[in-house]
């Protein structure tokens, strides 16, 4: 098993190419991640988050990811907790087998935000464990998160050179323009590449993480509603164009859960209206599986972090 410290991954890329990091609670998903991420040769960053882990009993999810890693031996990567309280991140700090966890503080004023940060990256550190935090509020849904639009707030770049030096963390995440779930943008703004440029310039090297950057491909869009899905045509996630723009801004983590969500509900629904006498789950999951693997190829080559497993060999 090639597991590695996520911050050294990220530490490797920054700069010059992205860390995928895949929220997953499915085996067809870890068995199409691994698959690909072993014939191109590209490290990533698995993810469960609490909803996951308790949808699906933690011990049962973290066996999906330890029998794929023993079927793909190639495979370099990490295992971290994505939007974890401190309960979640403690069990996932006891179990062992987590290479790095995120507290999610974000909606904490900042003194409260750092004080919790510091108190997990003091326990994380004790086990070469790395923490990612979060500074500003995204909107949208993810999981049980729902933060009104209105609500959201842009993370300030002077906060986040005195949040990284009190806090201790080895990446964070920041708000500059996405959100969670199907709907990334409000009103066509995009990233705010301004408020990268100030963040590298006040952190330089520190390890930046987009969150809520799925794509949200819109031909996917148009088959789920197609086949009676409701969900807004309209719905927009971050460009390519921006994705590569934003890799030289220190962006080196790229959190990505919606667009798998978008590929299982339009190939269940499709399958199942095709064939309404079939009632056998396997075969469209079968065909999730393989949609899957050709996604996850279309964004390793777009991070750039296709070909670079042998950059941290030396690291193991």
């Amino acid at each position: 098993m090639m597991k590695i410290n996520s911050a050294t991954l990220l530490k490797e890329a920054y700069g010059k190419f992205c860390i995928p990091a895949i929220n997953v609670s499915m085996p067809e998903q870890v068995y199409a991640l691994f698959s690909t991420a072993q014939r191109m040769n590209a490290p990533f960053i698995i993810q469960t988050t609490p909803a996951a882990r308790e949808y699906m009993h933690p011990v049962i999810l973290l066996n999906y990811v330890k029998a794929a890693a023993k079927l793909y031996p190639n495979v370099l990567f990490a295992l971290h907790l994505d939007h974890g309280n401190e309960s979640h991140i403690h069990d996932a700090i006891a179990s062992g087998e987590y290479t790095s966890v995120m507290i999610d503080a974000s909606h904490d004023p900042l003194e409260k935000n750092i004080e919790r940060t510091k108190l997990i990256t003091t326990q994380a550190h004790l086990k070469n464990i790395s923490v990612e935090a979060e500074l500003g509020v995204l909107s949208g849904v993810e999981d049980h998160l729902n933060i009104d639009e209105e609500n959201a707030l842009y993370t300030n770049p002077a906060d986040v050179e005195y949040f990284v030096k009190e806090a201790g963390c080895d990446s964070l995440a920041v708000a500059v323009g996405t959100s969670h779930g199907a709907y990334k943008f409000s009103g066509g703004k995009g990233l705010r590449f301004d408020l990268l440029k100030e963040i590298q310039q006040r952190v330089p090297g520190f390890p930046i993480v987009l969150h809520g950057a799925s794509s949200i491909d819109n031909e996917e869009v148009k088959r789920i509603n197609a086949t009676g899905g409701k969900i807004k045509e309209d719905a927009k996630g971050i460009t390519e164009e921006e994705i590569r723009r934003a890799i030289p801004y220190g962006i080196c983590k790229l959190n990505i859960a919606t667009d798998l969500r978008i590929l299982w509900i339009r190939v269940f629904r499709e399958y199942f209206q095709n064939y309404p006498d079939q009632l056998d789950p396997l075969k469209p999951g079968i065909q999730y599986a393989e949609e899957l693997k050709k996604l996850f190829e279309k964004k390793f080559e777009i991070l750039g972090n296709n070909n670079k497993t042998q950059l941290y060999i030396k690291n193991l």
